[in-house]
């Protein structure tokens, strides 16, 4: 699907407050209401908007540690490894990587213990994990989905 000029405003909207109205959307983009509605509408059908989802400040839910965790890993086994990282509840965001690592995680913990039991334990006994690289994350820099 093509995204014209208003259909990215809309989503710039959406990601800044996805609970906005549709009739606040249509004025800050300068459309019908009914417009609005047609190209949210479009944009879920047709699975550009995949769904609606909340912001969370990581540490007053309770997650004083975070990293990104690279992993080097068994081209093999990448089905397996993927099923076992979505049942790790620390793992905020996963993605496949050409580069340096083959796979980047972000991982959420409540302290610098935990952590390192997500890291040590759970990450590096996968066996399809051959090596991991964490970086800390000191602060998170808020954005609104269009950094």
């Amino acid at each position: 699907m093509e995204l014209d000029q208003t259909d990215r405003a809309i989503l710039s909207a959406l990601r800044r407050d996805g609970r906005a109205s549709i009739s606040d959307i249509a004025a800050r983009v300068k459309v019908s209401r009914a417009s609005a509605y047609a190209r949210v509408k479009r944009m879920e059908d047709t699975g550009v908007i995949q769904g609606f989802t909340v912001r969370t400040d990581p540490v007053l839910e309770g997650l004083h540690a975070s990293a990104y965790v690279g992993l080097n890993v068994e081209q093999a086994d990448w089905q397996d490894l993927r099923e076992r990282l979505t049942r790790i509840p620390e793992v905020h965001h996963a993605a496949l990587l050409g580069g340096d690592f083959d796979v980047l995680l972000l991982v959420r913990a409540r302290d610098s213990r935990d952590l390192r039991r997500v890291v040590l334990e759970e990450l590096q006994g996968i066996p399809a994990v051959r090596s991991t690289r964490t970086f800390i994350v000191f602060e998170d820099l808020p954005t609104t989905g269009d950094f």
